[in-house]
């Protein structure tokens, strides 16, 4: 089959369904092939293996995780080649290795070990940060989205600007409405994108003839959230120009991503110029 470019991370939870429904169209869209990836974390424990373990129950419990979600892919958009893997090892790691060669990476913001009670679990969040490529968390309780608008953040940073033609990109292929959000805190006059330079900048690349433009004072996170109610997608990188040197994930990306009820791209650092 040809290189599978769209990776998603299944465990068998209704997340990962969610996450293998969105992942196989945005395979569709893109006219590009579908790996599903199984992280299984058994051989990481340091427990005897005898003739009498459990290891050949789980991992034939793996298997058919891999096997159904083929199959629900498949059924979901019969045109995409799919193929289905078991991978030996915790979720995070597994799939920031699979990142190396895809397009996206796209998982469930619950499932794959994620703790009682968090919003986006440690897999999500690892990823956003240390990606080889844009990484799309969508959450399991909205699995139809019927905004028709992506909404992407910028701040002029390089993560914001790949964030920019991400999500151009994205609404192009989906024939959605743009609408691109410069949010900077109120009292802060240190990398604020001027007008003229944001008006450029999104004028100048494909598709961004049409975007709305705003310009709004106020923080990132809740300027975003608030203008997103009618978007099917939120795009924005890992960390912009406020965040702490040495962060890989800022605290805009995170409130994001803990609070969005749509999909929410991410751009991570090592996904720029790759």
């Amino acid at each position: 089959m040809t290189e599978s470019r769209v990776v998603a991370g299944i465990d068998g939870s209704p997340a990962a369904e969610t996450a293998i429904r969105w992942a196989a169209a945005e395979a569709a869209s893109r006219g590009t092939g579908l790996r599903l990836v199984h992280a299984f974390i058994w051989p990481e424990f340091p427990v005897p293996l005898g003739p009498s373990d459990v290891a050949p129950g789980l991992r034939a419990a793996a298997d058919k995780i891999v096997r159904e979600s083929v199959e629900l892919a498949r059924k979901v958009e019969p045109g995409i080649e799919v193929v289905g893997t078991r991978e030996d090892g915790f979720p995070s790691p597994v799939l920031i290795r699979a990142s190396q060669h895809a397009d996206v990476v796209v998982i469930g913001s619950r499932g794959l070990g994620i703790a009682l009670g968090a919003l986006v679990g440690s897999t999500g969040l690892d990823l956003a940060a240390n990606a080889h490529c844009p990484v799309i968390v969508v959450r399991p309780d909205q699995p139809t989205y019927t905004g028709d608008r992506v909404l992407i953040g910028y701040d002029g940073s390089s993560p914001s600007s790949v964030a920019l033609d991400f999500g151009l990109d994205y609404a192009s292929r989906h024939g959605l409405r743009v609408r691109v959000v410069a949010a900077q805190p109120v009292h802060s006059e240190q990398h604020r994108v001027t007008r003229e330079d944001l008006d450029a900048d999104v004028r100048g690349r494909p598709g961004g003839l049409d975007a709305e433009i705003i310009r709004v004072d106020g923080h990132p996170a809740e300027q975003l959230l608030r203008l997103s109610a009618d978007a099917r997608l939120i795009v924005l990188g890992s960390r912009g120009r406020g965040g702490f040197a040495g962060m890989l994930l800022g605290s805009v990306s995170q409130t994001v991503l803990h609070h969005a009820v749509c999909p929410v791209a991410v751009i991570p650092a090592a996904a720029i110029g790759g």
